[in-house]
């Protein structure tokens, strides 16, 4: 299906979420370390209630060492500094959505290292910082699912 990375994550509760979300759509959720907070937090297990047995959840040392695991195809970086909605894109099954830590986003380097149309964004209105990263995920794994016609993971 689709692998969700989250770059060096922050917040409990979002990857609580996430997981909870991974479990419910089939994706596979990839942690770069170092994380904000350890998986056995209160605050994750809260927000995932008991979704985390049902997701695959990997943990990875860096972003280079989950790279040599996934061995993706298409990475998409999902930043508010993308030209590209993701709207505009085909998705297919085992793309990569890659998304930052929540307080400042991916490094302008991994970002370079994707390329501008692998760099996808979704719209705000003009002012707005950004999304939660929680929602964030779901609106851009939601719409790569249905593109797909809700294709069960196999």
């Amino acid at each position: 299906m689709f692998h969700i990375v989250l770059f060096e994550p922050e917040i409990p509760p979002n990857t609580g979420n996430i997981i909870r979300l991974c479990a419910n759509c089939g994706a596979q959720l990839h942690l770069i370390e170092p994380l904000g907070f350890e998986l056995s937090d209160r605050q994750v297990k809260r927000a995932g209630l008991d979704y985390h047995q049902l997701a695959n959840v990997q943990q990875h040392a860096s972003l280079a060492a989950c790279w040599q695991v996934i061995q993706p195809k298409r990475v998409y970086g999902c930043s508010t500094k993308g030209r590209k909605s993701y709207t505009e894109v085909e998705y297919q099954s085992g793309d990569v959505f890659l998304f930052g830590p929540e307080t400042r986003g991916l490094p302008q380097g991994v970002l370079d290292t994707l390329g501008q149309e692998h760099v996808i964004r979704i719209p705000m209105l003009a002012g707005s910082r950004s999304l939660n990263l929680s929602n964030a995920v779901a609106i851009i794994v939601y719409e790569a699912w249905r593109q797909l016609g809700f294709e069960m993971p196999g």
